[in-house]
C-alpha cells in the first residue's frame, strides 16, 4: 500500500489514532513484562507510529540504515536495563501531551521514536 495521504492520517488520528496508541502501548508494555510475550510486545511497539498516524515503514530495506542499526547484543542490553521502564514512561508522557493541542506536535514526534526508546531501533518511516 502506497503512502497515504496527510488528510487521511489526520483523520485517522483525530477518530483513531489518540486513543488506539496509549492502549496499544500499556497492553505492550503489560506483555513485555513475561519473557515468553515480550517478542509480541516488541512487535507491538514498533506498530506504535502506525498507530498513532498510519505512518509505514519504508518497504525497501537501506543496505546504508541496515547498518546504521546498534549491535544486537548492545540492544538487548539497553532494552533490559534502561528501554523497557524508560519507553513506558515516555509513551505514557507522550500520550498525556496528545490530549492538547500545544503538545500534539511533541507528542507525535515522541510516538514516532519510541521504538527507539525502548530498544535502539531506528524506524524508518
Amino acid at each position: 500500500m502506497g503512502e497515504r495521504s496527510l488528510l487521511t492520517r489526520a483523520l485517522w488520528f483525530l477518530f483513531v489514532g489518540w486513543w488506539l496508541t496509549p492502549l496499544l502501548v500499556n497492553v505492550a508494555w503489560l506483555l513485555g513484562i513475561t519473557v515468553v510475550l515480550l517478542p509480541i510486545s516488541v512487535k507491538l511497539i514498533n506498530l506504535v507510529p502506525t498507530a498513532l498516524t498510519l505512518k509505514t515503514p519504508q518497504s525497501t530495506v537501506d543496505p546504508e540504515s541496515a547498518r546504521s542499526q546498534h549491535n544486537l547484543l548492545v540492544r538487548a542490553a539497553y532494552f533490559v536495563f534502561v528501554g523497557w521502564w524508560l519507553s513506558f514512561i515516555w509513551a505514557n508522557v507522550a500520550n498525556l501531551f496528545a490530549v492538547t493541542v500545544i503538545g500534539l506536535p511533541i507528542a507525535i514526534w515522541m510516538l514516532h521514536r519510541l521504538p527507539f526508546v525502548l530498544s535502539l531501533y531506528r524506524y524508518d518511516g
